[in-house]
């Protein structure tokens, strides 16, 4: 027979098991809500930039998928005075009476509808937050119907239970975030020339590899933590993609960033940055665990090279056999060697580079080689 202290200790232990497999926190939930005999447990995350979830056992998936989809979410009475009286970051186990008034337990529609529905009523918490920039809260769900709400010593328990979840959610995000560092993207763009930074959903860095550290000079900067491009211009065109890139109508209707061309003041160079966006399901585990939500890479244009054709396609708009051809006949050579170089017959060349003209709005080779030169090269 398994005693409380046998159940409290293999629960500790699950906790722990849970740091290197993030997928395991379910379970973990399930052990939690065990150790008190009750419906489930829950964790309610908050990140800096607005971006919220919860993550559930098993047991709570149908009140999850109401909670979220019927909007109880911006209607959580109990989220809401938690938040107004600071339990999400003081780290002091909370009830009920604690946040809520008898009129609201006993009128309030989160209680009267949501809770009442799916055999729910009274839960304890605890703040877990593992980091400055996310606020966590662990939940457990009792019902009310067969059981008061949680006493002194039940919330004594949970508070030590919490403070082993917070330090196994925090080892969880330093294995997660070690963990982009070392899948070999970032060496193997490395070998390549190709900057690397991981960010988080405001800009700041979580990784850089070494050759973006390199990229980093009179252009390209990190301000408190944040990448920051030195042209107030290209700044703002920056800004502006990382703001869209988390914007839900934006990402629906396909939203993908154009190329940054970044000019540096004291050499021959530019740097083209790329971003792309990275965004996990809203309520997985990796979502709150794991900080990187976009990266940048960074490419460095040298000067009097010909453009590189996905470039010139991603700014100019046109297709990237059409850009192949725009990029050489831009760099000053003829039609016929650009074929050659391309492998195409020269009429070939010329159907395309017609095609470039018509869609560009010009009519001669030096036109083009302008427009390049102001548009993609330095």
């Amino acid at each position: 027979m398994i005693t409380p202290a046998d159940r409290l200790l293999r629960t500790v232990e699950t906790i722990y098991e849970a740091a290197p497999d993030p997928l395991q926190w379910p379970r973990v939930l399930a052990e939690v809500a065990d150790c008190f005999g009750d419906v489930g447990a829950i964790l309610i995350w908050r990140k800096d930039d607005g971006s919220f979830g919860t993550i559930v056992s098993e047991s709570l998936h149908a009140a999850q998928r109401d909670y979220i989809e019927q909007g109880w979410s911006r209607r959580d009475i109990k989220a809401i005075r938690a938040g107004e009286k600071g339990y999400f970051f003081n780290g002091e186990p909370f009830a009920d009476r604690d946040i809520c008034s008898e009129e609201e337990i006993r009128s309030d529609p989160f209680y009267t509808e949501f809770m009442a529905n799916h055999g729910l009523g009274w839960i304890g918490s605890v703040a877990v937050s593992p980091a400055p920039d996310l606020g966590v809260a662990l939940s457990v769900q009792r019902d009310a119907r067969t059981k008061p709400q949680f006493s002194a010593a039940e919330l004594e328990m949970l508070a030590m239970l919490g403070r082993h979840i917070e330090r196994s959610l925090r080892l969880s995000i330093r294995l997660l975030d070690a963990q982009f560092a070392s899948i070999g993207l970032g060496e193997a763009l490395t070998r390549i020339g190709i900057g690397v930074f991981a960010l988080d959903s405001l800009g700041r860095v979580v990784f850089a590899n070494p050759a973006g550290q390199t990229s980093l000079g009179d252009a390209l900067g990190l301000v408190e933590g944040r990448l920051q491009i030195r042209s107030l211009t290209a700044r703002r065109k920056f800004d502006e993609s990382i703001a869209r890139m988390h914007d839900v109508d934006a990402r629906a209707l396909g939203f993908q960033p154009k190329p940054i061309l970044v000019d540096c003041p004291e050499s021959d160079r530019r740097l083209v940055i790329y971003l792309l966006p990275i965004t996990p399901p809203l309520n997985s585990v990796e979502h709150f665990l794991t900080h990187t939500r976009a990266i940048a890479l960074v490419i460095e244009q040298k000067a009097n090279e010909p453009a590189d054709p996905a470039t010139v396609r991603d700014v100019l708009g046109i297709t990237l056999g059409e850009a192949r051809v725009a990029a050489l006949i831009g760099s000053g050579l003829a039609p016929r060697a650009a074929a050659e170089k391309l492998g195409i017959a020269e009429e070939t060349a010329r159907g395309v580079l017609k095609r470039v003209f018509a869609k560009l709005g010009v009519s001669r080779q030096s036109e083009l080689a302008a427009l390049l030169s102001k548009l993609v090269l330095r």
